[in-house]
């Protein structure tokens, strides 16, 4: 399977096409490739340790939830020179895909979350340019033992503003950096929000609001996704596959 292939499967599973990120994100294929492909690696971040690793691993592909362009065209200098030719150089395809990860029904980010907390009911929550990336659901729990949950099962320190109630009933989950989406889980009438990473303000909005916040990780809570595509591709397409971790703690 080339890269041009195996980038027009990826595209159409995670509905690239119909989705609409951020100004300036480029989903889909942004390295191309000669050679087929028959060791693909998945990883958070288009780094120069991933892509290191993946090289020396024997991966003709890296697939990433954080490529290497948002924005406007940029000189090909420092960082990204260095990145961008050692991919062409080793002749490894590169294909990112950020938001439409985030919110797949199946490997999601916020799909795997809501089913590591036993979600029910789940709906959309969290819009960005008319697209839900966020789900919200029934979750009967104490909080303490949604927290245990999580910090068990993700391996990290959480940081839990306890501004609300106890007993949850009601829980959104928004993968990455979303803690501006505090006010808007407040008016859905959820207990808990729980996303990556947030802004110094969102503590006083989460104790106004009655709110609880659970910050576990912009990486954290991006890498269940990343997981679940990695076994969807190895079971649907046939490849070896591998996982280069590469926590940043934040």
């Amino acid at each position: 399977m080339l890269a041009v292939e195996f980038a027009g499967y990826l595209n159409e599973y995670l509905g690239v096409a119909s989705f609409q990120d951020y100004p300036g994100a480029h989903n889909g294929l942004q390295v191309e490739s000669d050679v087929p492909i028959t060791r693909a690696a998945f990883a958070v971040d288009a780094c120069q340790y991933t892509i290191d690793h993946a090289i020396a691993r024997g991966a003709n592909a890296l697939v990433v939830h954080h490529g290497l362009f948002w924005g406007a065209a940029a000189p090909v200098t420092g960082t990204l020179y260095r990145r961008l030719s050692a991919l062409v150089r080793a002749d490894v395809a590169l294909y990112s895909c950020h938001l439409p990860l985030d919110a797949h029904p199946e490997v999601g980010n916020n799909a795997c979350l809501a089913r590591l907390l036993g979600l029910t009911g789940v709906e959309p929550f969290g819009f960005v340019s008319g697209s839900a990336v966020g789900l919200q659901g029934d979750c009967i729990s104490a909080r303490d033992g949604l927290v245990q949950r999580l910090r068990e099962t993700l391996g990290v320190e959480l940081t839990v503003l306890a501004c609300g109630p106890h007993s949850l009933r009601r829980v959104a989950i928004v993968s990455g950096g979303a803690g501006r989406l505090i006010g808007e889980a407040a008016d859905a009438g959820v207990d808990l929000l729980l996303t990556g990473e947030g802004s110094h303000d969102t503590y006083f909005v989460a104790e106004e609001r009655g709110v609880n916040l659970v910050y576990a990780g912009h990486y954290a809570t991006e890498s269940v996704g990343v997981r679940a595509l990695q076994a969807h591709v190895e079971e649907r397409l046939g490849l070896e596959t591998l996982f280069i971790d590469h926590p940043t703690g934040l």
